[in-house]
């Protein structure tokens, strides 16, 4: 069966079945304007995708798995060190983007092919074998550069139709979301969902709480940040009263927040938990109960358990918590150029280690309590490593230490806060100097100049005493 099953068969001419912003494409063109960007790609093994909100975006990456070959989707905002680093780090052969794309600088860049998505093209590419990598999506670990993750086609089928059994996503549903093009979430679910499962898609460009209220959709996806703007807003939370289901993902879901939607929209969000490594485990059913702060139950064909840090088995009871550790048919092949980073991701008995802390009820529900470690962050839907912050931070001249934490915030779950120790700095330049280096979502919120860190006997900074107080 193809990855996107429905895209290769469907012969629905209606104009309207992929719209991004105000342009849209019927099934029929999309598949087309694909194939016309899959007849200039033989031969490419990898492909990097300009990642914009944008029907140029849609075309390029279903060329690319027209093509057969592996799409990495390239944030529109990252900075030259980041978009360097992935390009190179990826191997990609050719940058799809916008026409009028300016050529990439740098020693290894590689060619800019513009995507018209006016082009058309019939011919026939092969489907290619499901094993095969279909992304390579970077994520920010905890300390150094991103790391791409490579996900096989397979694994993207699974997931989907995972999703498809648990939120009962068929055809007939509308989807609708605002969110970029480069992530699991948006991309992944919100994009090649529509595209295997054949339901339309409005994507509504920024995720403004009256967008998605005029977007008329069944189905509505978001982060947090998302949500609770779209309930700080009753007269945009009430329109959505005519959807079937509000999906809320890549943080938790505030419980004020979960309470005032299913007030003034009549809808209690489905939550779900998942990784760019795993795609999406976990998920509440749209046939099933709905509790805030809780993630819902494995999907078909995955497996979880939660251990002690010694790595035993800990009890289904609600209350033990522990590392939440996953397997199954959604899991990504590995780290680009990282078997050490695959070895330290994996257990002798070849389970995934999340690092997320977790509990399980008897009755198989997830509620994940927190993060192993200190230093990823989740902010306004964003996964941010720390550790690239902090690298970035260090490359200015008057930079001599630098410590970055996330702190709790109403609106985008978390908020940066770096802590410096240097020369001559001040906030707003440190802040703008990371936003141009970097994704602009990668940049503090706030910095707070230190005469030192604190750190422990053996040199480690104690983020922990950052925050105190």
């Amino acid at each position: 069966m193809p990855l996107l099953t429905w895209l290769a068969e469907s012969t629905d001419e209606r104009p309207d079945a992929i719209r991004v912003d105000d342009r849209s494409l019927s099934w029929v063109e999309l598949r087309r304007a694909a194939t016309a960007v899959a007849d200039d790609l033989r031969g490419a093994r990898r492909v990097a995708v300009s990642a914009t909100a944008s029907l140029e975006t849609v075309v390029g990456v279903v060329g690319g798995l027209l093509a057969g070959a592996a799409v990495v989707p390239v944030p529109p905002d990252a900075g030259p060190v980041e978009r360097d680093h992935i390009l190179r780090d990826s191997g990609a052969e050719v940058l799809l983007a916008p026409p009028g794309t300016p050529p990439v600088d740098g020693a290894v860049a590689p060619p800019v092919m513009p995507v018209d998505p006016a082009r058309r093209a019939d011919t026939r590419h092969p489907e290619p074998d499901a094993a095969n990598p279909a992304l390579i999506l970077y994520t920010s670990g905890t300390t150094g550069a991103p790391k791409g993750a490579v996900l096989s086609r397979r694994a993207i089928a699974a997931c989907l139709d995972g999703l498809a059994d648990a939120w009962a996503w068929t055809p007939d549903d509308l989807l609708a979301h605002g969110l970029p093009l480069f992530h699991v979430h948006g991309l992944v679910l919100g994009v090649l969902g529509p595209l295997r499962l054949g339901s339309r898609l409005r994507h509504v460009g920024r995720p403004r709480p009256d967008r998605y209220a005029a977007a008329g959709g069944t189905l509505y996806f978001g982060v947090p940040t998302i949500w609770s703007r779209i309930a700080a807003e009753p007269a945009a939370a009430r329109e959505l009263r005519g959807a079937r289901l509000l999906v809320s993902g890549s943080a938790a879901l505030p419980e004020p927040v979960f309470a005032a939607l299913a007030e003034m929209t009549g809808h209690r969000p489905v939550e779900r938990y998942g990784m760019t490594e795993t795609l999406i485990t976990v998920s509440a059913r749209a046939d099933g109960p709905r509790r805030p702060g809780t993630v819902g139950v494995p999907l078909p064909g995955v497996r979880t358990r939660v251990v002690d840090e010694a790595g035993a088995p800990l009890p289904a009871d609600g209350a033990a918590m522990g590392e939440l550790q996953v397997r199954g048919d959604t899991l990504f092949d590995g780290y680009l150029n990282r078997p050490d980073a695959d070895a330290a991701t994996r257990t002798a008995d070849d389970w995934f280690r999340t690092g997320d802390v977790a509990t399980v009820g008897p009755d198989g529900w997830h509620r994940i309590v927190g993060r192993a470690a200190t230093d990823l962050i989740k902010s306004g839907g964003y996964r941010i490593g720390a550790g690239e912050v902090e690298d970035a931070l260090l490359t200015h001249p008057g930079v001599r230490e630098a410590a970055v934490v996330g702190t709790p915030h109403p609106d985008l779950g978390q908020q940066i806060i770096a802590y410096v120790v240097g020369d001559g700095l001040g906030e707003a330049e440190l802040i703008d100097f990371v936003a141009r280096q970097l994704s602009v979502h990668k940049r503090p919120r706030q910095v707070r100049l230190v005469d030192a860190l604190p750190r422990n006997a053996m040199g480690k900074v104690q983020k922990s005493r950052l925050t105190e107080g």
